[in-house]
């Protein structure tokens, strides 16, 4: 199914799409062409005004219905997402950059496995019961009120559905700002929730840079933000969420440690550092991009992941099925991405496999590997976001758990051995948040995700996600009569 990826107006509030030509012009580019396919407008204040006063109106009667009602709504909209995911994956596919290969699995359907699981859960989140001799005590779960989401450019779709569905899963309304840089999947969700049944304004979603965001981080309605991005703009939301002490998820950046020991099955090392670093051309926060290979296994690795990626690597059209690796999402992102693989090899790695830009007019950056990498490198400390692997030695088991903590991120970590013990006792010292044995970069949402340290608070996903988007309320119920000293 073709897709016409002209959207009917820059943003979705109260239930419709609307328009404001006064917002600053907002250029939606194809990473494959460079040509532009759509032009939006950043929200204007009439626009934000609306977005927040109709969510508010919305939170309420949607707040009065049971849990099996919402739930009930969002599990209609999974299906109806899933129904159309050829569609929306080509919308990710244009928005993106990312290869169709990819969004057909990885985009829609998990945001429609999100829908789902909360959907399923909202009629579970009950209160208890606590028997207190003669008197007694009970609990209530009550939704938030407001939220407001941030999405980041790589997973548009899916960070619009993990946001939406635990927050409208336990009562609450969303207003929704995706990345500029992909504006146009978040406004399917908002039209499919639509569709569902959700109450016209309870996910709205409003396009703009980060003048957009401060100003509904701002406002004293919004109780609740949580914000997928860098570190830097984490800091930014985080301060601006504590001057009214508003609650917080923050899903930020990482430079995840990825440790191979010298009995692991190479294939699947190799494997899980392609997906920990290749992956959406590694513009995921997740990766693992240094990858810590014992001294024993080092020339093996290197060599069957050299093998591989010659072999393996599709690069061209994102919307051909055969591509595997798509364009940066962005000129400036692959300019900095050039620029770290430049640092590099000025430092001294080896560069290995790749350091070009890629073919054509679109803005790819080839698959890169670099060895011989030290701790103290560039490459080996800031998080570059696009897909560049910093391959490192190590001798034993306790330098390589203390070299991996040497970090100020901590959101994810994996370990790739046979020795099931040392797997476990090295993740149980690794100061992560999701962590991989054997595997890198699952994300199923019945799992927590989120990271420790200054890769984030909070937690997304599984049940957790729901002790984040509501609140206890105690009562004390006494049956008998009241002893007061006078």
């Amino acid at each position: 199914m073709s897709y016409d990826p002209q959207p009917e107006a820059s943003h979705y509030v109260a239930g419709g799409y609307i328009e404001d030509t006064g917002g600053a012009p907002l250029e939606v580019v194809y990473p494959f062409t460079g040509a532009r396919i759509a032009r939006l407008h950043c929200a204007t204040d009439r626009v934000i005004e609306l977005a927040l006063a109709s969510a508010l109106e919305a939170q309420e009667v949607w707040a009065a219905m049971s849990g099996t009602e919402r739930g009930r709504v969002l599990r209609r909209a999974a299906d109806i997402m899933r129904g159309r995911n050829r569609e929306l994956s080509e919308l990710e596919t244009r928005d993106t950059g990312k290869p169709l290969q990819e969004t057909l699995v990885a985009d829609a359907t998990s945001g429609a496995d999100a829908l789902e699981y909360f959907g399923g859960l909202a009629a579970t989140l009950t209160g208890e019961h606590i028997p207190l001799g003669t008197d007694w005590a009970y609990t209530m779960r009550e939704p938030l009120g407001l939220c407001v989401g941030i999405g980041a450019w790589n997973y548009p779709t899916q960070i619009a559905c993990w946001k939406a569905a635990p927050a409208l899963a336990c009562g609450n309304a969303m207003v929704f700002k995706p990345s500029e840089e992909t504006p146009l999947s978040a406004l399917k969700v908002a039209e499919i929730l639509t569709e569902a049944g959700a109450p016209p304004g309870l996910f709205n979603v409003v396009q703009g840079g980060g003048d957009v965001g401060a100003a509904l981080v701002a406002d004293a309605r919004v109780a609740k933000v949580s914000l997928t991005g860098s570190v830097p703009t984490g800091r930014r939301v985080y301060a601006a969420a504590a001057e009214r002490i508003k609650h917080v998820t923050m899903e930020l950046g990482g430079k995840s440690p990825l440790l191979v020991f010298d009995d692991a099955d190479v294939e699947d090392a190799v494997g899980g550092a392609i997906l920990g670093n290749f992956y959406s051309s590694g513009q995921v926060c997740s990766n693992g991009t240094r990858v810590f290979v014992q001294r024993g296994l080092r020339e093996r690795f290197l060599r069957r992941l050299s093998e591989r990626l010659e072999a393996g690597v599709v690069m061209g059209d994102p919307l051909d099925e055969a591509t595997n690796i798509g364009p940066l999402v962005s000129a400036a992102q692959r300019d900095k991405v050039m620029g770290y693989i430049r640092q590099g090899a000025r430092e001294g790695a080896r560069l290995i496999h790749g350091g070009t830009a890629g073919p054509g007019p679109g803005f790819f950056v080839a698959p890169t590997v670099f060895a011989d990498v030290t701790d103290d490198m560039v490459i080996a400390r800031e998080e570059i976001f696009g897909p560049v692997m910093a391959v490192l030695d190590f001798d034993t088991e306790e330098e390589a758990v203390a070299r991996a903590n040497a970090t100020p991120f901590g959101l994810s970590a994996g370990v790739f051995t046979r020795d099931i013990a040392r797997a476990h006792r090295v993740i149980g010292r690794l100061h992560a948040g999701s962590c991989f044995i054997n595997s890198y970069n699952d994300a199923p949402v019945e799992v927590p995700f989120g990271g420790v340290k200054a890769s984030g608070v909070g937690r997304e996903n599984a049940k957790a996600a729901i002790e984040h988007y509501s609140q206890l309320k105690s009562v004390y119920v006494r049956m008998g009569a009241v002893e007061a000293p006078f």
